[in-house]
Formats: structure tokens, C-alpha cells, sequence
């Protein structure tokens, strides 16, 4: 599974475009977030990425939870987006 870590600057388009090619590839992807910002840009690109593999009886489906990262020798508590694909 890949792990792709957006940040608030991230562009959503190209993260969405990474995610739409890890769910074509491995069926499934994990977004690594720290702050508002970096949440943001992960939620629009979850939304572009969803059009982007718009197959009819396909969705996207994706769970949320916290994760400890450590960044730069400090310990920071991230949030964790597991996104896969779902039939309706």
C-alpha cells in the first residue's frame, strides 16, 4: 500500500492524480495529514479523485483515524486517510 503525505500546500489535483494511480494499481492508498490545512487539500483531492475514477459501480471509500508521526525527532499527531475502491 502506498503512502502518500500531503501537506497544506500540496496541489489538490496532483495529489488527486496519485491517489487515482495507487487505487488503479495497489486497490487501495493512505493519505498521511498534519493540520488543518493539509486536511484540506486531502479531503478536495479524496473529491477530485473520485471523478477521476468515476466508474459507475464503483465508489470511493474512505476511513479516517489518528496516527503518531514523528517529524524532525517530535512526536505529532497526524490524521490518516485509507482510501479504497467499493462496489454499491
Amino acid at each position: 500500500m502506498e503512502i502518500l503525505k500531503v501537506a497544506s500546500s500540496s496541489n489538490p489535483n496532483s495529489v488527486a492524480g496519485a491517489i487515482a494511480g495507487a487505487i488503479e494499481t495497489d486497490g487501495i492508498v493512505e493519505a498521511h495529514t498534519i493540520g488543518a490545512g493539509a486536511v484540506n487539500q486531502t479531503v478536495k483531492a479524496i473529491a477530485i479523485a473520485r471523478r477521476l475514477l468515476d466508474g459507475g459501480e464503483e465508489n470511493l471509500n474512505v476511513i479516517t483515524g489518528f496516527i503518531d508521526l514523528e517529524i524532525e525527532g517530535e512526536e505529532k499527531t497526524g490524521i490518516k486517510f485509507v482510501i479504497n475502491l467499493t462496489r454499491e
